[in-house]
């Protein structure tokens, strides 16, 4: 069985939202982190997945362990080091009127990182992976080895840059990290909000043609509500997002695209060896899970394919 292998930050992620009279007030805390929330989508879904990360050996970090061994994901690669040295981390993600989220962070990490064994990978696996913690310095070497890995043994490897602006300081520092993952993918999806914040662009075509192409064929760039623009060997096809009401949150929903294309991929036989033949009549209904399964996260109070969803394409 095909297996799905992420790498990335895990988090506990407290909601707050303004109450009648103004006043910031928590209203759910959920598990969270770019790359966790995809394999737990996929997990949802029955698929074969592991999680290459880190956790505090704390009342938060036990929580956050049982949560994702209930859905079958391999957590042998997880780092859980002691209370002493280090916390799971902790983010408050304010919701704003169109219930987008503006995040702050705190987190207490040990001196010594990521010290867990090389997962498993076998031909035909799919890497997901990004946001800071791929090319954090600190963690990058680590990085590096599970990615050269994957390459030997043509594995898929999906990178989504999820480059936030409280690290846009950091972007020019970080560019030589950001260009290396794009030559290590296969796939890359990326949000509006990530390119301007990386390049300070927000054309597409121009994106693909000047800091992408060179890299990586297979393109996607997602604007929330206006839909995608998807860009592969055979060309380029805008879809439209599936309209819904005022959603309840966006947290979530481009990490619930991410496992909507990985589940696409498995779903249609796709490996390394036919994804750069595909052609953009094959790419759609691939792409219908993404907008669909990103579409129903936005309508609920988890970061994740609600479970009542995810059983229907079980």
């Amino acid at each position: 069985m095909r297996k799905i292998i992420g790498i990335g930050e895990t988090i506990l992620d407290i909601i707050f939202r303004k109450n009648q009279n103004g006043e910031w007030q928590p209203q759910k805390s959920v598990a969270g982190g770019s790359t966790f929330n995809s394999i737990i989508t996929l997990g949802r879904l029955g698929m074969n997945t592991a999680l290459v990360t880190e956790l505090g050996n704390d009342r938060v970090g036990k929580d956050i362990l049982e949560f994702m061994q209930r859905y079958g994901i391999d957590t042998k690669h997880i780092d859980i080091y002691n209370p002493k040295d280090g916390k799971t981390p902790v983010s408050l993600a304010f919701l704003d009127e169109n219930n987008n989220a503006e995040y702050t962070f705190y987190h207490q990490f040990p001196a010594d990182r990521l010290n867990v064994a090389m997962p498993l990978i076998n031909e035909g696996d799919i890497i997901v992976f990004g946001s800071y913690f791929s090319v954090n310095p600190i963690l990058r070497q680590r990085i590096i080895e599970i990615l050269e890995f994957a390459k030997t043994r043509k594995a898929i490897v999906y990178y989504d840059p999820n480059f936030r602006k409280a690290h846009a300081h950091e972007a020019l520092k970080l560019m030589p990290s950001i260009i290396e993952n794009l030559e290590y993918a296969d796939i890359v999806r990326g949000s509006d909000e990530d390119f301007e914040t990386l390049y300070n662009l927000n054309t597409p075509d121009k994106i693909y043609l000047d800091k992408i192409k060179f890299y990586c064929p297979n393109f996607i760039y997602t604007r929330g509500g206006e839909g995608i623009e998807f860009y592969c060997r055979q060309g380029s096809r805008h879809f439209d997002a599936p309209a819904i009401g005022k959603p309840v949150s966006t947290i979530g929903a481009g990490d619930t695209f991410n496992a909507g294309i990985i589940f696409g991929l498995i779903r249609h036989n796709v490996t390394l060896d036919n994804l750069n033949t595909l052609t953009l009549d094959e790419w759609a209904p691939i792409l219908q899970y993404a907008l669909n399964f990103s579409s129903q996260v936005c309508m609920s109070q988890e970061n994740y394919l609600p479970e009542e969803v995810a059983a229907q394409y079980r």
